[in-house]
């Protein structure tokens, strides 16, 4: 092929060389990635990213880089306390929602539910809502104890900011909480109508049991709480600053629930 020795090794050296480069550039960009999210992005959600910034990586790839660095995401443990009492006899309303889970427009349908938080000063719980439309978490509350008074702040603080329009339809499970007279008043005067899961049937409350799955996998158990007052300032941060506004989503279009939410707005104004 009228190739010098010395030229066809020069050429295989300088060819090495730009592969090791590349290689070098996406490891920094893989660990930037991994550590600006706290942990909590793995394989798939970084070959995103990359991809978004030029780069033509597969993800198969990212996973091999990832496990040279000794980098991986936060595991979950199994650890599961229960937070629904549905042994009363309070009011249960129907299962309108009925596992219907998608959902075109923002403030049409909330999801709600309780999660124990564990704290060595105490025992904590975790009242949120969801919006099914955006997945932002669009009210919550923390608290001491399991009360009406706790999902009812939560409630009270999504209305607040959202002041959806007549109609919405807010899903809960049958916990005496949600069935309270109390809770449906605050309901009915928000001219909200009630949907209740089956009993005994997590699926029907499916996607906000889902967010408080990634909760603590991506918060809980990476960190223990020593005080109430640390779990809550964990928790905010996580919740207002990295989950709604940061935390892509590949349901979204790997946006975050804010930026999904954004695009509504637009068309709005439009």
């Amino acid at each position: 092929m009228s190739v010098s020795r010395s030229g066809y090794y020069k050429w295989k050296n300088a060819e090495m060389s730009n592969q090791e480069l590349r290689k070098r550039t996406l490891m920094e960009r893989v660990s930037y990635h991994f550590h600006d999210s706290e942990q909590r992005y793995g394989a798939p959600k970084i070959t995103y990213l990359l991809q978004e910034e030029g780069h033509t990586v597969a993800e198969r790839t990212i996973g091999l880089y990832m496990q040279e660095l000794g980098l991986r995401a936060c595991v979950s443990r199994k650890y599961k306390v229960q937070t629904t009492d549905s042994s009363h006899d309070l009011p249960i309303a129907p299962n309108v929602l009925n596992q219907k889970f998608k959902t075109e427009k923002p403030n049409k349908v909330w999801v709600a539910d309780i999660t124990y938080i564990p704290c060595r000063e105490g025992r904590l719980y975790l009242a949120s809502i969801l919006d099914l439309c955006t997945r932002e978490i669009v009210g919550w509350r923390l608290g001491s104890r399991m009360t009406t008074d706790l999902v009812l702040g939560a409630l009270q603080d999504a209305y607040k900011a959202k002041k959806p329009k007549k109609g919405l339809l807010h899903h809960s499970d049958r916990g005496s909480q949600y069935a309270s007279d109390d809770y449906r008043k605050q309901l009915k005067a928000y001219k909200m109508r009630a949907s209740m899961s089956r009993k005994g049937n997590c699926y029907d409350n499916a996607c906000i049991e889902s967010f408080h799955s990634v909760l603590k996998k991506e918060l809980v158990y990476c960190k223990r709480f020593n005080t109430k007052q640390q779990a809550y300032e964990e928790i905010y941060r996580y919740i207002e600053f990295f989950y709604n506004r940061k935390r892509i989503h590949s349901a979204l279009g790997y946006l975050s629930p804010v930026r999904y939410a954004a695009k509504f707005n637009k068309r709005k104004a439009a």
